[in-house]
C-alpha cells in the first residue's frame, strides 16, 4: 500500500489542516491511547485535554535514501595525534571509546511520538461512538424550526415571486436612462421641424434632414425594451431559525440515608458524566434534575450535585413528580423522554411494587429511554427484582449495576452506546 503525505502548509504557516489529517490516518491508535488515559483520570476531569503517545512504529514513514556508495574521505577535526596512513592499535579487552558497555546489535531504536491532544480533541473521541438510544419519534432530539420572512428583494428568483412594481419602476429608471438624451434631441428637432416648415417647403434639403434625423431618434427610442430582464425584481424570504428543544433528560438521584457519601459520589459521578455527554452531543436538549429521599424536588443543578439534604427512602415520589413535570412542560407526545436513575435499590418493599406499576402505565408510555442504574457492592435490592420484570417486557429500559468507580464508565458506556442502524 502507498501513501502520499501531503506536508504542505495552511495559509499564514499554520497547520490546522495536517493536525487534523494526522489524527485522522492514526485514528486507532489515538483511541486506544484515549481509552488507557481514561482509566487513569477521575470522572470530574474527563474534561481536559491529555497527552497522547503513539509507537514510533506505527508513524514511519517512507522515505527516499541515497545508497553509500564509491570512496568517500573523512577529515576529522581536532585530531593532533595521527597522520593519514597511520595504524591505530586495537583497545585491550576489545572496549570501546566510551565508558558504557557498547551493545552487539546494529538496529537503531527512536522514541515513542508524544503530542498534545486537545479538550476538544480528547472529547471527540471519547464520546464518537455514544448516542441517545431510541432517537426516532415524532420530532428530532435536536430540531430547528425556521420561520420565514422578507429580507428586501433579490435579481433572481421564481416567477410567483416577481415584485410586479417593483420592476415596472426599475424597467421606467433604465428607460429614462437609456432615452432622456435621445427624447431631448427629438423635442427640439420636432420644434425646429415645426419653424422651419413656416418658411420654407417640404422639399427644401434642411426639412429632410431633420425629419430622417427625427425617424433615427425614433428608431432608437423604440429599440429600448419596455421590460428587461435586467429590470426584473423578486421578493426575497429567508428563512431564519427558530431553535426548539424537543428532548428532554430526566436526572433522577436517590439521596436518602442508606446511600452513603461514597455512593453518593458514585452517582454524582455518573450524573456529571451524563451530563457531559448531553451538552457535548445535543446544543438544544433540556434537562431536568430530581432529588429524592421520603418526598421528591426538582432543583438546579448545583443542588443537585451538592447539596446535602437526606432522609428515608421512597423511590415512587419521584416517579410521580416525573410523571407530573412530563405531563405540565412536556405534554403531546412530540419530546423525545429520556430517563436516568441512580439508586442503591433500598427502597420499602410495597412502594417497590408503586414504583413498577407507575412506569408500566404511565412513564414508560411517554419516554423513548429509561435507564436504572442499581449503586451496590451486595446483593441487589428489592428495588431490582421489581425493575427486572419491567426490562423484561420494555425493551426500552435498561438497568444496570456499578459496584465501584471503576464501573461508572464501562456502564455508561453499555446503556449509551451506539444503537445499529
Amino acid at each position: 500500500m502507498t501513501y502520499l503525505i501531503d506536508r504542505r502548509l495552511q495559509s499564514k504557516n499554520k497547520s490546522a489542516v495536517n493536525r487534523e489529517r494526522f489524527l485522522r490516518r492514526y485514528k486507532g491508535q489515538i483511541k486506544q491511547a484515549v481509552e488507557r488515559a481514561i482509566k487513569g483520570r477521575s470522572i470530574t476531569d474527563i474534561a481536559s485535554g491529555e497527552k497522547i503517545s503513539i509507537p514510533a512504529r506505527d508513524v514511519n514513514e517512507p522515505t527516499f535514501g541515497h545508497a553509500h556508495g564509491g570512496v568517500w574521505e573523512a577529515v576529522n577535526p581536532g585530531n593532533e595525534e595521527y597522520l593519514k596512513g597511520d595504524r591505530i592499535p586495537r583497545p585491550r579487552g576489545g572496549g570501546g571509546g566510551g565508558g558504557g558497555k557498547a551493545g552487539n546489535s546494529e538496529e537503531t531504536s527512536q522514541d515513542d511520538f508524544v503530542f498534545e491532544l486537545s479538550r476538544e480533541e480528547f472529547m471527540n473521541y471519547f464520546f464518537e461512538d455514544l448516542e441517545l438510544p431510541n432517537m426516532v419519534k415524532k420530532q428530532l432530539a435536536s430540531t430547528t424550526e425556521y420561520k420565514t420572512h422578507r429580507a428586501g428583494y433579490t435579481v433572481s428568483g421564481t416567477p410567483a415571486n416577481i415584485h410586479v412594481l417593483r420592476s415596472l419602476r426599475g424597467a421606467l429608471g433604465r428607460r429614462i436612462a437609456l432615452g432622456g438624451k435621445h427624447n431631448k434631441r427629438l423635442a427640439r428637432a420636432e420644434q425646429e421641424l415645426e419653424q422651419l416648415l413656416l418658411v420654407v417647403d417640404e422639399d427644401d434639403p434642411a426639412v429632410i434632414k431633420l425629419k430622417r434625423e427625427i425617424e433615427h431618434l425614433k428608431t432608437r427610442l423604440n429599440a429600448i425594451p419596455f421590460i428587461d430582464p435586467f429590470d426584473l425584481r423578486y421578493s426575497n424570504r429567508v428563512k431564519t431559525p427558530k431553535p426548539s428543544s424537543q428532548a428532554v433528560m430526566f436526572c433522577v438521584m436517590d439521596v436518602s440515608g442508606s446511600m452513603d457519601e461514597q455512593r453518593k459520589d458514585t452517582a454524582k459521578r455518573f450524573f456529571i458524566l451524563l451530563y457531559l455527554f448531553l451538552t457535548r452531543a445535543y446544543d438544544k436538549i433540556e434537562v431536568v434534575f430530581i432529588r429524592h429521599h421520603t418526598a421528591a424536588t426538582e432543583v438546579d443543578e448545583h443542588e443537585f450535585f451538592n447539596s446535602r439534604e437526606s432522609g428515608g427512602t421512597v423511590v415512587s415520589s419521584a416517579l410521580h413528580l416525573l410523571n407530573r413535570i412530563l405531563q405540565e412542560r412536556y405534554p403531546g407526545g412530540d419530546w423525545n423522554v429520556y430517563v436516568a436513575q441512580a439508586s442503591d435499590g433500598d427502597n420499602w418493599d410495597k412502594d417497590s411494587v408503586n414504583c413498577r406499576q407507575l412506569l408500566i402505565s404511565t412513564i414508560l408510555p411517554a419516554v423513548q429511554y429509561y435507564a436504572y442504574v442499581e449503586i451496590t457492592d451486595g446483593a441487589p435490592q428489592n428495588l431490582w427484582h421489581e425493575y427486572m420484570q419491567v426490562a423484561a417486557a420494555h425493551p426500552h429500559f435498561a438497568m444496570q449495576k456499578i459496584e465501584s468507580p471503576a464501573d461508572i464508565y464501562p456502564v455508561f458506556r453499555e446503556l449509551f452506546k451506539k444503537q445499529p442502524k
